[in-house]
């Protein structure tokens, strides 16, 4: 029997399959087949091409338009709860941001200094953190729960208080008061070799204007412990604000953010907090506690008293540690009184459950306002800002300023 071709079977009820019947027909369908398909493929290909090229268009009018190429907002990096508490904090529409300008590059994009001018025609000076463009969720949820941390924890007189946001639309920003003339550091800097100059009273800084000024650090730190159980972590002059009269606000609250968890990237901010600020415990164990603060408040003190000198001047970063261990503790400070060097002493025992609590310290300070001196520092030496960073053991680019 000859052999059966392929793809034919014996079943009578299918088309008869030989080759003699199916020439014709697959001459004519088969390139008529071919054709359809190259005809629909190149179509689809067409249509790729148009959409693709409208999408480049829209992609690049927003570009031109100066927005984000993905409109990150509240609403989508957030829960419903989230928004609402934000959206009351939006930015008004009779308030304006005027004259910004870039100061530096904060963890989640540009900060820029301004005035925030309102309707009736006040202003005021601002700091403005805002997100960075681009399309990276993760870090847009971040700074969404960022500016909720401010809604919840600047509600103090002595910490930094947040004005306003914008979340509803890009750029997604924060707007904090500005507490001119700001950087404590940078105001103690400004101190030295012009007490002479009584034109302005803010200039006459004292033992008494130290007493007054680290009351309300204390308060503030106080405040972010009892009310929200914040560790600040990174107490220091650079990070503290000072306004009109002397009144002090804690900032820099990137390390108390970043502590309600720990991961590693958080462990790696917590670490860049420089050694000589750090308690004995935080630098061996990581243990960040509120006793750790007052170890650090300490320091402040000592900035303080000496208008803004780094702390250990004679001692390399590392070799504080050991020191410290050898019950080694900086000597008292020219113009320092005794219960001023006696409570920073307090602060720097050992072990953390022999140091003073905030309340505490705010009460011997408060006790002891009375024995301050009340004639104005002066310190000689001019700072050399990076002479100051290598001694304080700071980036380079820090310059003591805020760095969160």
């Amino acid at each position: 029997m000859p052999a059966t071709p392929y793809g034919c079977g014996n079943d009578t009820s299918l088309p008869t399959c030989n080759e003699e019947s199916s020439g014709p027909l697959a001459v004519i369908i088969i390139p008529c087949l071919l054709a359809a398909s190259t005809v629909l493929v190149v179509a689809l290909i067409f249509c790729s091409l148009y959409k693709n090229k409208q999408r480049g268009q829209s992609t690049s009018a927003g570009l031109t338009n100066g927005q984000q190429s993905v409109f990150m907002t509240a609403a989508t990096v957030s829960t419903p709860k989230v928004q609402a508490a934000l959206y009351s904090w939006e930015i008004p529409e009779d308030c304006a941001l005027e004259g910004l300008q870039f100061w530096k590059t904060g963890r989640y994009g540009p900060i820029c200094k301004g005035l925030l001018r309102k309707r009736d025609g006040a202003s005021s000076a601002v700091v403005v953190k805002s997100l960075r463009d681009g399309p990276n969720q993760p870090e847009a949820k971040e700074f969404v729960d960022w500016v909720l941390f401010h809604a919840k924890v600047c509600k103090h007189e002595n910490v930094v208080q947040m004005l306003y946001c914008q979340i509803k639309r890009p750029p997604m920003y924060l707007v904090l008061d500005a507490h001119s003339p700001g950087n404590l550091l940078h105001f103690l800097w400004t101190l030295r070799n012009r007490n002479s100059d009584m034109s302005d009273p803010s200039l006459n800084f004292s033992e008494r204007s130290v007493f007054l000024v680290a009351k309300q650090v204390a308060a503030g730190l106080d405040y972010l412990m009892s009310e929200h159980r914040l560790v600040h972590g990174d107490v220091a002059a650079r990070n503290i604000l000072i306004g009109p009269g002397l009144s002090a606000r804690v900032s820099g609250l990137g390390v108390a953010f970043g502590g309600r968890r720990m991961d590693s990237a958080i462990r790696q901010r917590a670490a860049e907090v420089p050694l000589k600020w750090q308690a004995p415990e935080r630098i061996m164990m990581q243990l960040s506690i509120d006793r750790s603060d007052v170890w650090s408040f300490g320091i402040l003190l000592y900035e303080l008293i000496t208008l803004g000198s780094p702390p250990y001047p004679e001692l390399e970063p590392l070799s504080v540690l050991p020191k410290l261990q050898g019950s080694y503790r900086m000597k008292r400070p020219e113009n320092c009184g005794g219960p001023l060097y006696d409570l920073m002493k307090y602060c720097w025992m050992w072990s953390f459950k022999d140091r003073p609590t905030f309340s505490a310290v705010m009460k011997l300070l408060e006790s002891s306002l009375h024995l301050a001196a009340a004639k104005a520092l002066c310190v000689p030496e001019v700072i050399d800002i990076s002479e100051y960073n290598r001694k304080a053991g700071l980036p380079s680019q820090a310059n003591g300023t805020n760095r969160k």
